[in-house]
């Protein structure tokens, strides 16, 4: 029964944490990135400026971290919640462990060579994690019987 409970919640955080650990290889270097970044977009218009494209993907590579350390938190929030912790303890730890990902993550990525680490990025990690909270709150509160 534990081992289900472990593969259905516990799992899916782990599988998250491995896919954004190897994200931060040189596997998803913004060299490596551009490569289909800017095909994509010289696709759809032919004459965009190299300024462009580099604004383009900064912008696209910033997302990206927002984005899957929402998903994270949402993960994080959602096994903590079936281990019977209330909200706010499951979002307060949900968030912690996001934030101490986010700054292990960067530290990692400031050993490979094709990677800088920064705090910024740190805190667009924190920023993503704080959206997801925020959207299970909302969602949280729309279950709730009304009196």
């Amino acid at each position: 029964m534990k081992f289900r409970w472990f593969l259905k919640f516990w799992l899916p955080v782990l599988a998250w944490m491995i896919f954004v650990f190897i994200g931060s290889t040189d596997l998803m270097s913004a060299e490596h990135t551009s490569r289909f970044i800017a095909p994509f977009l010289r696709w759809f218009v032919p004459d965009v400026t190299a300024a462009t494209v580099a604004s383009i993907q900064l912008f696209v590579r910033k997302c990206a971290h927002l984005t899957e350390y929402a998903i994270l938190a949402a993960l994080l929030f959602r096994a903590l919640r079936q281990g019977r912790y209330n909200f706010r303890r499951a979002a307060v730890i949900a968030l912690f462990i996001a934030a101490i990902y986010a700054a292990l993550d960067e530290f990692h990525q400031s050993f490979v060579p094709s990677r800088t680490a920064s705090p910024y990025d740190v805190a667009i990690d924190v920023a993503g994690a704080l959206v997801a909270v925020a959207i299970c709150w909302a969602a949280s509160r729309d279950r709730k019987p009304k009196i």
